[in-house]
C-alpha cells in the first residue's frame, strides 16, 4: 500500500502547479476556448479534430510550462 502514497504525491504536486502552467499558456487557451465557442455555435457542428490545431498548441505549451515549473519546485 505504500506504493499508492507515492502515487498521491506526484499527483498533488502536478495538480499543485496547475494554475501556474494554465497562466503561462493563456493565449493558446484562449485561442483554443474561441475555436470550441465558435464551433459550437448555433448553426455550426463540434465534431472530433475540429480545434486539433489548437488543442496541440495549448497540450505543447502547457508541457513545457509544467517542466519549467516542476523543474523550480
Amino acid at each position: 500500500m505504500s506504493g499508492n502514497g507515492v502515487v498521491w504525491v506526484r499527483v498533488r504536486n502536478r495538480l499543485r502547479v496547475f494554475p501556474e502552467c494554465l497562466a503561462a499558456c493563456g493565449a493558446e487557451a484562449a485561442a483554443y476556448g474561441r475555436c470550441v465557442q465558435a464551433s459550437t455555435a448555433p448553426g455550426s457542428h463540434l465534431r472530433k479534430d475540429l480545434c486539433v490545431k489548437e488543442f496541440e498548441a495549448l497540450r505543447s505549451c502547457f508541457v513545457a510550462a509544467a517542466k519549467k515549473t516542476l523543474e523550480g519546485h
